[in-house]
């Protein structure tokens, strides 16, 4: 009993480190103002392009193949 006691205060004290070691990188990327995740597919300028293939005539998916976005 005492063996898993040990081991299961050991992986408690693992989980927190892994929860400071985490908060510490996130809040260092928060102040380089780092924005995670994916870059946008879509360029504002690829947006307006977009409206006006749609404006134009063209569907969604045929403004889409023409700037390369879907």
């Amino acid at each position: 009993m005492l063996v898993f006691n040990i081991f299961g205060s050991l992986a408690q004290l693992e989980r927190d480190l892994i929860c400071d070691r985490t908060n510490a990188g996130l809040k260092a990327a928060r102040e380089r103002e780092s924005l995670g995740g994916r870059r946008p597919v879509i360029t504002p300028d690829k947006l307006r392009k977009a409206r006006d293939n749609i404006a134009a005539g063209l569907t969604v998916r045929e403004a889409a193949t023409r700037l390369k976005v879907g």
